[in-house]
């Protein structure tokens, strides 16, 4: 990332609003400090490669594991079409394969996924791709239900309203596992 080129877009922003941040003191920093937030917080997920997360000193998996959940992750991230962050939170589900993720992995994986320009819908499909393809899960599941500052502070303005979207990959995404994923989920999934 360009840092200077970032901050000076910014403050071009700024005063293409009318907001001068050579004449507001409290603009003075404001396009540093916006270039630093997406840089370093908001869109690092970029700088994580999914593949080498997933391989990380994994212990083997016993034959037939069941589901593991972990649920309660906070997501923030940044909506693509209107740059205004989206916060909330994940559950995960994932059959292991051969191996064993770590809980922290997962945390990992969530927040590498959402600290991007991504829509909601993205990055539960990108989590669930991601515990198939590159940690070897037989199956995964991912909930996220996120408050959407695009859909709250504008547009409709509705402060109130969440979006919830489910995505699922390999055996959790076959209908003849719903059963077991609903009782690993209690009723998290249906609510």
């Amino acid at each position: 990332m360009d840092r200077a080129a970032a901050e000076r877009a910014i403050a071009d922003f700024l005063r293409a609003l009318g907001h001068d941040p050579d004449r507001d003191p409290e603009l003075a920093l404001t396009p540093k400090r916006v270039a630093e937030a997406f840089a370093d917080e908001l869109l690092v997920g970029y700088g994580t490669d999914l593949d080498a997360l997933l391989q990380d000193g994994s212990p083997p998996a016993r034959e037939n594991a069941g589901i593991v959940v972990v649920r309660e992750i906070a997501v923030a991230t940044v909506c693509p079409h209107h740059l205004l962050s989206s916060l909330g939170r994940a559950t995960v589900a994932y059959r292991p394969g051969a191996r064993v993720l770590g809980l922290g992995t997962i945390a990992r994986l969530v927040d590498a996924c959402s600290r991007r320009l991504a829509l909601q819908e993205q990055i539960g499909e990108t989590v669930v791709d991601s515990l198939v393809r590159f940690g070897g899960a037989r199956g995964a599941f991912c909930q996220i239900t996120l408050r959407h500052s695009c859909l709250s502070a504008r547009g409709s303005r509705q402060s109130d309203a969440t979006v919830r979207t489910l995505a699922s990959a390999g055996d959790l995404a076959d209908p003849a596992c719903a059963r077991e994923l609903d009782l690993a989920l209690g009723a998290e999934r249906g609510a």
